[in-house]
């Protein structure tokens, strides 16, 4: 699933193509967009087009309705100017925007909905997010409230509910919880308060720094080079630990289930002992350093 940075950059990336254009055609497959009549787009102008945590929104002025889409694991949007070849088969198009010399296209994404401002402001997926990440002025004090209110969720399960903080996804929730020295199968409730705001802050600080990269390459460790790692952790499962050379293990966590990643020896023993983890297992371990 694309996260937050992903997001970002994708909204960057329309922004820059067709802020400020006309709508010259649309076309779409997506029933509740077709039966409030697409049409009435043409000759609109793209008002904004914003991030909020994994979602995204294209505004269109005069009339302030949003096209609301969520990538989910299949989604993206390409832009490509005129009469230049997809990259993508034309049956998985969701929505085709087109202006003037530039095409916005839309595939795969299961979550397309064209919405009036109340709506969006309504919307329980949407009015329930979290401070953004990638809001430079993003209130970690209430993401940090938000996550208290889940004392009795594992930190890796809690870091992944956009309703704590909006754009962390599964890559963030195993390197932060790598780098913190936290086994993500924590109650939420045995981690000491400076680590929770910790935690936050580092989420939200490598979501930024990955969303202004011009390379779509993720990078969490602190220095990046012919043969250095990106990541710590994530995707890493049976290479040996960064830290302390230990094997890295995978296994599936919360509901719907995505793989974590993390050190046995640095972190814990995950889900085979969760209910002896500790917050803070590094009393014997050199720190380790951080972007």
């Amino acid at each position: 699933m694309p996260e937050g940075d992903t997001i970002f950059r994708a909204a960057r990336t329309l922004r820059s193509a067709i802020g400020g254009a006309e709508v010259t055609d649309i076309a779409t497959t997506v029933p509740q967009v077709l039966r409030l009549g697409p049409r009435r787009l043409v000759g609109q102008h793209v008002a904004e087009v914003e991030s909020r945590g994994k979602h995204l929104l294209i505004w269109f002025a005069p009339s302030d309705l949003a096209l609301h889409s969520h990538m989910r694991m299949t989604g993206s949007w390409h832009v490509y100017g005129q009469g230049e070849p997809w990259h993508k088969p034309q049956a998985f198009a969701k929505v085709v925007l087109r202006f003037a010399g530039v095409v916005a296209v839309c595939f795969s994404a299961p979550v397309v909905a064209l919405l009036s401002r109340s709506q969006v402001e309504r919307h329980p997926a949407l009015s329930a997010l979290g401070p953004d990440a990638l809001d430079p002025d993003a209130d970690l004090a209430e993401a940090r409230r938000r996550l208290d209110e889940r004392r009795g969720w594992t930190i890796g399960e809690a870091l992944l509910d956009q309703r704590v903080l909006a754009g962390v996804g599964n890559v963030y929730k195993s390197e932060v919880c790598f780098l913190h020295i936290i086994d993500p199968w924590t109650p939420v409730g045995l981690i000491d308060a400076h680590t929770r705001d910790a935690v936050l802050a580092t989420a939200a600080r490598l979501l930024r720094s990955n969303a202004t990269r011009t390379s779509p390459m993720r990078v969490t460790t602190a220095a990046i080079g012919p043969g250095r790692q990106r990541l710590h952790v994530y995707g890493r499962a049976r290479r040996p630990c960064p830290r302390c050379a230990t094997p890295i293990r995978a296994a599936r966590q919360g509901q719907p289930p995505r793989l974590t990643y993390w050190c046995p020896r640095c972190q814990g023993p995950g889900p085979d002992a969760a209910a002896n983890h500790r917050a803070d297992r590094s009393s014997d371990l050199e720190p380790y350093p951080r972007p």
